[in-house]
């Protein structure tokens, strides 16, 4: 039963997974549109600075998503830390720890400096695009950033109960 439930679980997650990624292609087809009206009215130099945030946006966000995750399973080790376990293995999770804690604030760092470039960039197109261009433009990055977000969430579940499952059957046989 448990085994059965699980994959039950894992086929939701999967069409889940498939409707975000349906999702994504719809919000990239809106930014390649987007694209090119921002191509055709800003300057070269505006529209270059378009495209280095609308590229690094996926790029900093993905990486806050990673560190954040690989830093979650660190945290988790260490909950499990006993007794039984050696001194190297504590200091080797302790080291790892602080070293993805340092590389998420960095990244924390990168994604104010985003934030600021967001707002230059928004400043820019305010110059160039109507009040509804404008507004198309702001939901095309928060919907890009929350299915990012949606996405690895739905990778995180996904892998999870298919480690889950696969040491359930182990173990059953």
């Amino acid at each position: 039963e448990l085994i059965s439930s699980l994959r039950s679980k894992l086929r939701t997650l999967w069409e889940e997974r498939e409707l975000v990624l349906s999702e994504s292609r719809e919000c990239a087809e809106r930014g390649s549109a987007l694209e090119a009206l921002v191509r055709d009215v800003c300057k070269p130099n505006e529209f270059e600075r378009y495209m280095m945030f609308i590229g690094d946006l996926e790029k900093v966000v993905s990486l806050l998503l990673c560190l954040s995750s690989r830093l979650a399973r660190v945290q988790d080790a260490m909950r499990k830390i006993d007794g039984n376990t050696d001194a190297e293995e504590k200091q080797s999770l302790n080291e790892r720890h602080k070293l993805l804690s340092r590389q998420r604030e960095d990244a924390k760092d990168l994604k104010e400096n985003l934030d600021r470039r967001e707002r230059v960039v928004s400043g820019i197109l305010a110059k160039h695009l109507t009040d509804q261009q404008l507004q198309d433009y702001r939901h095309f990055v928060q919907v890009k950033t929350s299915l990012l977000i949606e996405q690895k969430d739905l990778e995180e579940q996904i892998k999870l109960l298919e480690e889950q499952l696969e040491n359930l059957e182990k173990s059953i046989h």
